[in-house]
C-alpha cells in the first residue's frame, strides 16, 4: 500500500518497489490536499492500483485548487505552469467510517475525522509482534506530534476538528503509534499528555479500534 504519495513521490516508489520487488495494489489517501495525492494518479495507473478515499473529498482528486487559498494557488502556477491538470485515477474506491477493507494481507479500518477536511481519513492497522504498541495509526494531517493540521483553509472546520480530537483521537490506547502526514512519529499516550490541542477537551467514550 501507498499512503498519501505527493509531489515527487514516484520516483521514491518506484526505487522501494523495485528493490524489494513489490507490487502496490493499493494507494490509500488521508485526505484530498495536494501534497498528499499529487502522485496518486500517474502512481495508480503505472501500478494499476486502485485508489481509496473518502467521499468527502473525492472532488479534490480532479480539482486540489479548490481547497487552496489564493496565495498557494498563485504559488502553484508559478512552480508547476505547465501542469496538464489533474483527473481521478481510473479506479476509485470510496471509504465509509469504520469500514476495515483488507490489502496484502494487512487489515485496515478507515477512522473518519473531519475538521482539516471534510474528508479527512485515518488508518489503523495492528502493529505486529515485534513491538508492545497496540496498533499503528497513519494520521494525515488529524494529529502530529505535539500538534494538529490546520483548519483555516477552504473546507476547514475547527469545530469539527475539536469533535474529532475529542471522539476519535482522545479514546484511543495509550500505546498507539501515530504516523503523521509531516514530523516525527509519536504515540497516542504521549500527545494526550503534552499536546496542547489535546488539553481541556470534553471526556472522550470507549476505546475504539482494530
Amino acid at each position: 500500500m501507498v499512503i498519501d504519495p505527493g509531489l515527487g513521490a514516484e520516483s521514491g516508489v518506484s526505487e522501494v518497489v523495485e528493490e524489494h520487488r513489490l507490487k502496490p495494489v493499493a494507494v490509500m489517501l488521508t485526505h484530498g490536499h495536494l501534497d498528499h495525492m499529487f502522485s496518486v494518479t500517474p502512481l495508480c495507473r503505472s501500478e494499476q492500483a486502485v485508489c481509496w478515499i473518502h467521499p468527502a473529498d473525492r472532488e479534490l482528486l480532479s480539482d486540489p485548487l479548490l481547497a487552496m487559498g489564493p496565495e498557494t494557488r498563485e504559488l502553484l502556477a508559478r512552480m508547476i505552469p505547465d501542469h496538464p491538470g489533474f483527473v481521478e485515477p481510473d479506479e476509485v474506491r470510496e471509504l465509509a467510517d469504520s469500514a476495515v477493507i483488507d490489502l496484502a494481507g494487512i487489515e485496515f479500518l478507515a477512522i473518519h475525522a473531519p475538521g482539516h477536511t471534510p474528508g479527512s481519513t485515518m488508518y489503523q492497522a495492528p502493529a505486529g509482534q515485534s513491538t508492545d504498541a497496540e496498533s499503528v495509526v497513519f494520521s494525515g494531517d488529524v494529529l502530529f506530534a505535539g500538534s494538529i493540521g490546520r483548519t483555516d483553509l477552504p473546507g476547514g472546520s475547527w469545530e469539527q476538528m475539536q469533535t474529532s480530537l475529542a471522539s476519535v483521537i482522545l479514546p484511543m490506547a495509550d500505546k498507539t503509534v501515530v504516523l503523521p502526514g509531516h514530523g516525527p512519529s509519536t504515540t497516542i499516550g504521549r500527545e494526550r499528555a503534552g499536546n496542547p490541542y489535546l488539553q481541556d477537551l470534553p471526556s472522550a467514550p470507549p476505546s475504539r479500534g482494530l
